[in-house]
């Protein structure tokens, strides 16, 4: 009985499958706002004000990060709780497959996360006269929340994996 448990539920990990789809189509469609995003700016590229182009740049960034969010999120949850991928088979497959843990994957999504929510405050603070104070704070206050949850977390692993233990004379 604890056999058949136990592999039900190493089984279940596929159960994860229809989410990377859905990820994936999530980032089609991702692909399609900026596409369109691209082309109305090109449209009307002769008349638009430098600022307007800066705001276009800033937001195919913001789109292109969570692109990569989503990427790296399907390839890492992928590999590290469905199945192991043969990268030594797999051309042009990212170096740091295989070697990413689950940690690793955590730091790297809130460093991308504290990324877009920087350009998004960037965005806010060039569109100024548009944009209310309280928004404003709101945009810093979101963004300032981000920031010392990732270096909080960073530096929780750091001293978990044994880096922030002081060391003798021999390295031990």
């Amino acid at each position: 009985m604890k056999r058949f448990f136990e592999s039900f539920l190493f089984m279940s990990r596929w159960l994860l499958a229809p989410f990377f789809v859905m990820l994936a189509v999530g980032l089609l469609e991702l692909l399609y706002k900026a596409s369109v995003r691209l082309y109305e700016a090109t449209a009307h590229l002769l008349t638009a004000a430098e600022s307007d182009m800066t705001l276009l740049v800033l937001d195919l960034i913001d789109m292109t990060l969570t692109g990569a969010l989503v990427v790296t999120v399907m390839l890492s949850v992928y590999e590290n709780f469905v199945s192991r991928v043969d990268t030594k088979n797999q051309p042009g497959w990212p170096d740091w497959m295989g070697s990413i843990d689950f940690s690793e994957l955590k730091l790297k999504l809130l460093s991308t996360i504290v990324a877009i929510s920087a350009i998004k405050l960037l965005e806010a603070f060039m569109d100024v006269p548009h944009t209310n104070d309280r928004e404003l704070y709101f945009y810093l206050g979101i963004h300032m929340v981000f920031v010392v949850s990732t270096l909080a977390f960073a530096l929780s692993e750091r001293l978990a994996n044994g880096h922030g233990k002081s060391h003798d004379v021999n390295g031990h």
